[in-house]
């Protein structure tokens, strides 16, 4: 084993979901409904990690505080669907987790989601049970702000050093940087690997499978 971890936190959105897509289509129907100018995709999913709000004004800073709210409410009309189907999760996030939950690390979110689509997706997954403590965009400071990360480590009484923070974002990995913890880097989700690798990060994987071996074997691969 590779670090002296007690408390692992993940982002969800392209760490743990394999969710992208979904937002990015949510979010260009948002845009249409209300006729604003488009976005690419590539710009729609340069966002994800942020909290909603601070997402929808880097795409639109010259919005105003009522168009912002409408594109806000239209996003989540489109996100909260009930005819859609459900996202999946990534192929061994399962089995990672209720593996870290065995080996009785402290296991935590820190998202841009907000609380209701976050608990919606915890349900949904019945991943729910191995996450006592949580935290969202709408309760706090949106990323890379630290204040998430210091929020969870303060609720498990654990230390910086003691912690590690696991997402696919720059957001996740400067959030980290800011709170003085330990941050692995996943390299399938939204931002490019040269990009997570300029934050400094533990690690950098490419796939589940690799972070499981990076947290739980002796024979770890760094970065």
């Amino acid at each position: 084993m590779n670090h002296n971890a007690k408390l692992i936190v993940f982002d969800w959105d392209g760490t743990i979901m394999d969710s992208v897509g979904h937002i990015v289509d949510c979010l260009q129907a948002a845009i249409t409904d209300l006729q604003l100018p488009t976005k690419t995709p590539d710009e729609l999913k340069n966002i994800i990690g942020l909290g909603l709000r601070e997402a929808l004004y880097s795409l639109y800073p010259q919005a105003t505080n009522d168009e912002l709210v409408s594109l806000t409410a239209q996003y989540r009309e489109h996100f909260f669907d009930q005819d859609h189907q459900p996202c999946e999760l990534f192929s061994g996030a399962r089995e990672l987790i209720e593996s870290l939950h065995t080996a009785d690390y402290h296991l935590a979110v820190a998202t841009g989601k907000g609380r209701q689509g976050l608990n919606k997706v915890l349900k949904e997954t019945g991943l729910e049970e191995y996450f006592t403590f949580t935290r969202c965009a709408d309760e706090t400071h949106s990323k890379p702000h630290p204040q998430m990360l210091l929020d969870i480590m303060n609720f498990y009484g654990v230390k910086a050093h003691e912690t590690i923070m696991i997402g696919d974002t720059e957001y996740d990995l400067q959030m980290a940087n800011n709170a003085a913890t330990a941050s692995i880097a996943v390299s399938y989700g939204v931002h490019e690997k040269e990009r997570l690798l300029s934050c400094n990060p533990v690690a950098c994987v490419d796939n589940i499978n690799e972070l499981h071996q990076w947290l739980l074997t002796d024979n770890a691969i760094t970065a």
